[in-house]
Parts: C-alpha cells; structure tokens; sequence
C-alpha cells in the first residue's frame, strides 16, 4: 500500500510538472529601426551665414535655384529636422511679395527651404501698410538682404484691373494696380484678351509696386541707400517656370 502511495504521488507530481511547463515559445517582439534619412540638407540659414550675405548674394542663389526648379532638381530637404532646427530663430535671406495664386509656389521656385525666406502674398502683389510693415520687420529687425517683388504671367488680378472689375471688395483691392494699368503707353488693344498689353501691365506694376515700397516706407528706402538691402522686382513665366528680373 505505501508503495503504490508513493508511485501515485510521484506520478502526480510528473503530471504538474509537465502541465505547468509551456509547450510553445514565447512570441519575440520585433523592434522596427527606423532609419534617418540621407544625402538630405538638414541645415538651416544660421545668423551668421545670414550677416555675411549681399544682396547680389542672394539674388545670384535665387537665380541658381530658379534653374534647377526648371530643370525638376530641387534640392532634397529634410524637412523634419529643418522644422526641428529653426524652431527657436529664424534668419531668412530675403522677402517676397508675390501675387495669391496657387500656380506660383514661390519656395519651390526658387528651390529654398524652411527658414530661407520670408513670403507675402496678396492679389496682384501689390503693397498696402500691412505688407510694408511685414517688409520693415524681414529687413530691419530680421536682417533679411533683399525686397523681391515677384509678378507673374496671366495674372487674374492683373486682367481684371485691365477691365475693370467691379465685385465686393476686389473693387477696392483692384484699385491697387489700377495706377500700373495707366502707366502703361500702349496704342493697341488694352483690354485683357491682348496677352501682350497683359504683359506690359503685369511688369507696369512691379515697377510701380517698387516705386511704391520707396516712397511709403522711409526704413528700406534709407536701408537701400545705404547697400543694406537691394529692392528688386522679377516677373514669373506660368508656361516654362522661369524668373526673369527686370532691370
């Protein structure tokens, strides 16, 4: 009797044994290494790179860069790490004021990225006291180089100045490049189906635009008068993507 006693337990304590041990291996989770990206700029314009620019510095870059935007080689960016890296300051090399329109992505234009440059835009690209206050601040308290005023072909603001236009507040805002529209010695067709006269018109108000930023803005007129700053006005060609800067 004690014998079979003892077999029973041991036999017992062999089932609990084999019961409690795991019959499959633990899953193993797998860590996934993301891997950083490489041979993309990272860097962002410091201030120091910022001081030691020209005005001709930066007009020359964004004439390089309009090439490559032609050529379908812009520069590969990581755009993450640029975000990081000008989270606290920024030192952009110019201002921009160019026209709303969707068709002119003035960054990739000029292939710049996060932290280059700073950009207005409004319809027609015209100046009023809100954009000559955002120029002030790009060029005397953030150190930017260079005022590029940036036109464009076919510009809807521009051809509706040509005819006129009357509807809510565009009426107003057209008022704006009305001026560039007179300025223009044309003896053809001046209506908006004369792509020529919308030519015109369309350069007609950089210059007049620029004329505008000297006179209502004694800061960048002093600023330019002394080579701190170039104010220089460019037109943008919608059929090759090309930057042209008028003289």
């Amino acid at each position: 009797m004690n014998t079979f006693i003892k077999f029973f337990f041991v036999a017992f304590m062999a089932l609990s044994f084999f019961a409690c041990t795991p019959t499959t291996t633990p899953e193993t989770k797998t860590v996934t290494v993301v891997e950083q990206p490489k041979g993309l700029v990272q860097e962002v314009l410091t201030a120091e790179q910022q001081a030691a620019l020209t005005a001709d510095d930066v007009i020359a870059s964004f004439k390089e860069g309009n090439k490559r935007f032609m050529n379908n080689d812009l520069t590969a960016r990581d755009h993450s790490a640029q975000v990081r890296k000008s989270t606290k300051a920024q030192f952009p090399k110019a201002i921009v004021l160019s026209c709303v329109d969707s068709r002119v992505p003035v960054e990739d234009v000029f292939d710049r990225g996060i932290g280059d440059v700073f950009v207005a835009r409004v319809a027609g690209n015209f100046v009023n006291e809100d954009i000559l206050g955002s120029m002030e601040f790009a060029c005397k308290v953030s150190g930017s180089k260079l005022v590029l005023v940036l036109g464009h072909e076919h510009c809807g603001a521009v051809k509706a100045a040509i005819d006129d236009v009357k509807l809510g507040n565009i009426t107003a805002m057209l008022s704006k490049i009305t001026p560039a529209v007179k300025m223009v010695d044309y003896d053809g067709d001046r209506s908006s189906k004369n792509q020529e006269f919308v030519h015109k018109v369309c350069e007609s108000n950089v210059v007049n635009t620029i004329k505008e930023i000297r006179e209502k803005s004694p800061i960048l007129k002093e600023m330019e008068d002394k080579g701190e700053i170039k104010i220089v006005g460019a037109t943008y060609d919608m059929d090759n993507g090309k930057v042209d800067f008028l003289n």
